[in-house]
């Protein structure tokens, strides 16, 4: 963190002079710094009714803001910074997240505007894993979240702190602020997402092979929370070109799976088909093709007395029509049809299952000689059928 006061003009320089306190929603470590923990942080923590888990220094420094062969190397605070981590009670969901009681010692560098102060913490719970199935991670390898907030008071051992001090809390300057993450080896790296939309993305102008992630602090929000958070992954060796891989053999196996898939489909609602009949109880199922001439109308023809018309009338009028060239005036018409029977098994109400199926093949042959019908011939033959398509 690097951070300075901005105080009034007319301040004197001797008035403000007071220690600060960074409420932190987390747990800290850091470099060891030589000095005792600070009792007096300690028994503010535990008097509100916290649990310490751990306490320490925080290395601090200062750090000049102006650059050039002049510029003074960073100034190290004796004694850092105290701290303390504490946790809440645990409650019916278990342990809750820590947080810590960070104090700044004053020194007069915390005004002065070539200065800044730099408080360097190691965070163990910034980044967590993203949680995607086992396809996504072979696609895509692990990815990871990492949040930074501002104004985050949420969290049950941020909250009451924060609500004891309230009337004490700092705001941010009107000076610029942002919140900066900085991704390490950005050859390899993949940002998937970043909130908020705003935030802006931009090499290093100081570290090699390193991208910046940032965000600017909007004074005018009070204390409303202002987050930064950025999804991201690191690639390597096959890993960069999986998904043009994985794409290829989808695209190929789709090609060579297309046919197997449709001949597959195609059978097995062809045996579907088949076997199961949906319908009402008294639906026969039967499927006819061709003309299939009833009994009823080959009863009403009589040979010498009914005319190729009224054939026509009772049979249909498309027949298939012979002539014989040796004896002139004769012809045969002719009249086909197929008939499908289903057999059915088992009833459960318009769903039925089929044992087998029965195919008529029925075949009439009309004699005329002249004008009148001189003889009726009717045959029909009859098979069985596991499959309808099979006739």
């Amino acid at each position: 963190m690097l951070f300075s006061l901005v105080v009034p003009a007319t301040a004197r320089p001797g008035a403000i002079g007071q220690d600060l306190y960074i409420l932190w929603p987390g747990e800290v470590d850091g470099e060891p710094v030589p000095g005792r923990p600070d009792p007096e942080i300690r028994r503010t923590v535990e008097g509100r009714g916290f649990q310490v888990t751990r306490e320490g220094r925080l290395p601090l420094a200062a750090r000049a803001i102006y650059s050039g062969r002049d510029r003074p190397k960073p100034e190290p605070i004796a004694g850092g910074a105290p701290f303390v981590t504490y946790t809440r009670e645990a409650g019916p969901l278990g342990q809750g997240s820590p947080g810590s009681w960070i104090r700044i010692p004053w020194t007069p560098r915390l005004t002065d505007r070539a200065w800044l102060i730099e408080l360097r913490m190691r965070l163990t719970g910034l980044r967590r894993p993203k949680q995607a199935t086992w396809l996504e991670n072979a696609l895509w390898g692990e990815r990871h979240v990492v949040t930074l907030s501002f104004n985050d008071v949420r969290t049950r051992a941020t909250f009451p702190m924060y609500l004891a001090y309230r009337d004490r809390v700092i705001h941010l300057a009107d000076d610029p602020s942002q919140l900066i993450i900085n991704f390490a080896d950005a050859e390899h790296l993949k940002i998937h997402e970043v909130y908020p939309g705003s935030s802006q993305r931009r090499s290093s102008e100081t570290r090699r092979a390193t991208e910046i992630v940032s965000a600017y602090l909007d004074p005018s929000e009070g204390i409303r929370p202002q987050v930064l958070s950025v999804q991201f992954g690191y690639f390597t060796g096959w890993k960069a070109w999986s998904p043009l891989l994985f794409a290829t053999v989808f695209f190929v196996l789709g090609n060579l799976a297309g046919p197997l898939v449709t001949m597959l489909v195609k059978t097995v609602g062809a045996r579907l088909q088949g076997r199961i009949q949906f319908g009402r109880g008294g639906a026969p199922g039967r499927r006819e093709t061709g003309t299939i001439v009833p009994r009823e109308a080959l009863a009403r023809i009589s040979p010498g007395e009914t005319t190729h018309a009224e054939v026509l009338d009772l049979c249909g009028p498309d027949p298939e029509e012979r002539e014989r060239l040796r004896e002139p005036g004769r012809r045969t018409l002719v009249y086909r049809g197929r008939r499908v029977v289903p057999h059915r098994r088992r009833r459960f109400g318009w769903l039925a299952t089929v044992n087998r199926w029965d195919v008529e093949h029925h075949e009439v042959e009309i004699e005329l000689e002249g004008d009148r019908v001189l003889d009726v011939q009717a045959q029909v033959n009859r098979t069985r059928l596991s499959q309808p398509g099979r006739a």
